[in-house]
Protein backbone atom coordinates (compact mmCIF):
# COMPACT_ATOMS: atom_id res chain seq x y z
CA UNK A 1 0.00 0.00 0.00
CA UNK A 2 2.46 2.03 0.94
CA UNK A 3 4.74 1.64 -1.99
CA UNK A 4 1.24 2.76 -4.32
CA UNK A 5 1.14 5.50 -2.56
CA UNK A 6 4.98 6.58 -3.71
CA UNK A 7 3.78 6.12 -7.48
CA UNK A 8 0.95 8.05 -6.98
CA UNK A 9 2.70 10.76 -5.32
CA UNK A 10 5.92 10.77 -7.87
CA UNK A 11 3.21 10.56 -10.40
CA UNK A 12 1.55 13.94 -9.44
CA UNK A 13 4.44 15.49 -8.78
CA UNK A 14 5.98 14.61 -12.66
CA UNK A 15 2.61 15.30 -14.23
CA UNK A 16 3.76 19.54 -14.57
CA UNK A 17 6.63 18.08 -16.17
CA UNK A 18 4.44 17.92 -19.21
CA UNK A 19 4.17 21.81 -18.93
CA UNK A 20 7.60 22.67 -18.12
CA UNK A 21 8.58 20.72 -21.36
CA UNK A 22 5.91 22.94 -23.48
CA UNK A 23 6.90 26.11 -21.64
CA UNK A 24 10.19 25.51 -22.62
CA UNK A 25 9.82 24.73 -26.02
CA UNK A 26 8.11 28.33 -25.80
CA UNK A 27 10.84 29.90 -24.10
CA UNK A 28 12.87 29.24 -26.57
CA UNK A 29 11.57 30.11 -29.09
CA UNK A 30 10.67 33.48 -27.80
CA UNK A 31 14.71 33.56 -27.47
CA UNK A 32 15.12 32.84 -30.54
CA UNK A 33 12.40 35.37 -32.14
CA UNK A 34 14.03 38.10 -29.61
CA UNK A 35 17.81 37.42 -31.50
CA UNK A 36 15.86 38.18 -34.85
CA UNK A 37 14.00 41.65 -33.40
CA UNK A 38 17.60 42.60 -31.98
CA UNK A 39 18.84 41.60 -35.57
CA UNK A 40 16.57 43.38 -37.53
CA UNK A 41 16.31 46.55 -35.24
CA UNK A 42 19.75 46.91 -35.83
CA UNK A 43 19.72 46.44 -39.26
CA UNK A 44 17.02 49.41 -39.43
CA UNK A 45 19.26 51.78 -37.09
CA UNK A 46 22.16 51.05 -39.23
CA UNK A 47 20.21 52.44 -42.84
CA UNK A 48 18.79 55.36 -40.75
CA UNK A 49 22.02 55.96 -39.71
CA UNK A 50 23.27 55.93 -43.41
CA UNK A 51 19.92 57.24 -44.96
CA UNK A 52 20.46 60.67 -47.05
CA UNK A 53 17.85 62.82 -45.89
CA UNK A 54 14.91 61.68 -47.83
CA UNK A 55 11.98 62.33 -45.39
CA UNK A 56 9.61 59.96 -46.95
CA UNK A 57 12.81 57.17 -46.05
CA UNK A 58 13.22 58.34 -42.35
CA UNK A 59 9.74 58.41 -41.61
CA UNK A 60 9.51 54.42 -43.18
CA UNK A 61 12.63 53.65 -41.08
CA UNK A 62 11.22 55.67 -38.18
CA UNK A 63 8.10 53.59 -38.05
CA UNK A 64 9.90 50.40 -38.74
CA UNK A 65 11.86 50.90 -35.88
CA UNK A 66 8.91 51.58 -33.59
CA UNK A 67 7.13 48.37 -34.83
CA UNK A 68 10.44 46.43 -33.87
CA UNK A 69 10.25 48.58 -30.13
CA UNK A 70 6.95 46.69 -29.79
CA UNK A 71 7.51 43.51 -30.89
CA UNK A 72 10.76 43.80 -28.50
CA UNK A 73 8.49 44.62 -25.30
CA UNK A 74 6.09 41.72 -26.35
CA UNK A 75 8.30 39.10 -26.87
CA UNK A 76 10.20 40.35 -23.13
CA UNK A 77 6.88 39.95 -21.52
CA UNK A 78 6.12 36.68 -23.22
CA UNK A 79 9.34 35.67 -21.80
CA UNK A 80 8.71 37.07 -18.52
CA UNK A 81 5.32 35.26 -18.39
CA UNK A 82 6.65 32.14 -19.38
CA UNK A 83 9.57 32.38 -16.72
CA UNK A 84 6.89 32.69 -14.27
CA UNK A 85 5.39 29.89 -15.70
CA UNK A 86 8.38 27.62 -14.95
CA UNK A 87 8.21 28.50 -11.50
CA UNK A 88 4.83 27.80 -10.57
CA UNK A 89 5.13 24.32 -12.17
CA UNK A 90 8.19 23.57 -10.36
CA UNK A 91 6.15 24.90 -7.47
CA UNK A 92 3.65 22.28 -8.19
CA UNK A 93 5.76 19.37 -8.06
CA UNK A 94 7.34 20.59 -5.23
CA UNK A 95 3.81 21.44 -3.33
CA UNK A 96 2.71 18.32 -4.17
CA UNK A 97 5.78 16.08 -2.67
CA UNK A 98 5.34 18.39 0.67
CA UNK A 99 1.91 18.14 1.04
CA UNK A 100 1.81 14.46 0.46
CA UNK A 101 5.19 14.61 3.52
CA UNK A 102 3.45 16.69 5.81
CA UNK A 103 -0.17 14.89 5.95
CA UNK A 104 -1.96 16.81 3.11
CA UNK A 105 -2.64 20.20 4.54
CA UNK A 106 -1.77 22.14 1.79
CA UNK A 107 -5.23 21.78 0.11
CA UNK A 108 -5.87 23.35 -3.04
CA UNK A 109 -2.44 24.99 -3.15
CA UNK A 110 -0.59 22.58 -5.92
CA UNK A 111 -3.57 22.54 -7.55
CA UNK A 112 -3.88 26.35 -7.41
CA UNK A 113 0.05 26.62 -8.50
CA UNK A 114 -0.66 24.66 -11.54
CA UNK A 115 -3.82 26.67 -12.69
CA UNK A 116 -1.48 29.67 -11.94
CA UNK A 117 1.47 28.15 -14.38
CA UNK A 118 -1.63 27.19 -17.25
CA UNK A 119 -2.77 31.00 -16.82
CA UNK A 120 0.45 32.59 -17.17
CA UNK A 121 1.18 29.82 -20.43
CA UNK A 122 -1.71 31.42 -21.79
CA UNK A 123 -0.76 35.07 -21.54
CA UNK A 124 2.71 34.24 -22.72
CA UNK A 125 0.99 32.94 -25.89
CA UNK A 126 -0.79 35.60 -26.16
CA UNK A 127 1.76 38.01 -26.23
CA UNK A 128 3.58 36.57 -28.75
CA UNK A 129 1.01 35.89 -30.79
CA UNK A 130 0.42 39.29 -30.89
CA UNK A 131 4.37 39.84 -31.53
CA UNK A 132 3.82 37.56 -34.80
CA UNK A 133 1.05 39.35 -36.27
CA UNK A 134 3.40 42.96 -35.77
CA UNK A 135 6.23 40.53 -37.48
CA UNK A 136 3.86 39.76 -40.55
CA UNK A 137 2.67 43.59 -40.48
CA UNK A 138 6.21 44.81 -40.82
CA UNK A 139 7.01 42.10 -43.71
CA UNK A 140 3.95 43.15 -45.81
CA UNK A 141 4.91 46.92 -45.30
CA UNK A 142 8.59 46.19 -46.10
CA UNK A 143 7.44 43.66 -48.98
CA UNK A 144 5.01 46.56 -50.41
CA UNK A 145 7.64 49.07 -50.19
CA UNK A 146 10.15 46.84 -51.95
CA UNK A 147 7.40 45.94 -54.60
CA UNK A 148 6.88 50.01 -55.09
CA UNK A 149 10.20 50.66 -55.44
CA UNK A 150 10.81 47.89 -57.85
CA UNK A 151 8.23 49.07 -60.03
CA UNK A 152 9.91 53.01 -59.78
CA UNK A 153 12.91 51.81 -61.42
CA UNK A 154 11.17 49.72 -64.12
CA UNK A 155 9.23 52.44 -65.24
CA UNK A 156 10.14 54.00 -68.11
CA UNK A 157 10.97 57.51 -68.45
CA UNK A 158 8.79 58.70 -71.34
Amino acid sequence: MLQSTHYAILTAMLAPAFFLTATASLLMSANNRLARVVDRLRGLLRELEEADNDEQQIARLDRHILVQRRRTGLVLRGSQLLYGSISFFVGTSLTVAADALLGYRFGALPTALAVLGVLTMFAASLCLSRESALAVSALNEEMDHAHEQARMRRKPTP
